[in-house]
């Protein structure tokens, strides 16, 4: 099991992958934005690290800056929660490149499901 997990969002999603992760006995590592430093995910983590200034392509959606903190955090694994870097099947592959275990679907899927014709299409072939 994962001993040490990185949050890469923020709000509502990061707090409650943050209370999974207590329960589980998981220490999180949650980072921020300028604007963000005191925010309840950033209290609520057993550490914070900042990524950059207040707009999220800047430090949110800012993949270098990610793995940077998961790296120095010494994080097994980022949990994108949703939106930002979860749909980025670049990032996922960055991830694995790293070493760094990415929580959630595989590239390959990350690429079909977000295009949605082909999502669609793959849907109907599986009789979805």
């Amino acid at each position: 099991m994962l001993s040490r997990i990185l949050i890469a969002n923020r709000g509502e999603i990061a707090c409650r992958i943050i209370h999974t992760c207590r329960r589980l006995g998981i220490e999180t590592i949650a980072v921020y934005s300028e604007a963000d430093r005191n925010a309840l995910h950033v209290r609520g983590a057993d550490r914070a690290i900042a990524i950059g200034p207040a707009p999220a392509a800047r430090s949110y959606l800012d993949a270098e800056a990610v793995i940077a903190a998961a790296r120095e955090a010494g994080a097994e694994a980022i949990h994108p929660g949703y939106g930002f870097l979860s749909e980025s099947a670049a990032f996922a592959e960055a991830c694995a490149a790293a070493d760094i275990t990415f929580i959630g679907p595989s590239p390959s899927a990350i690429e079909a499901m977000g295009d949605k014709l082909r999502a669609r299409s793959l849907m109907i072939e599986a009789a979805v």
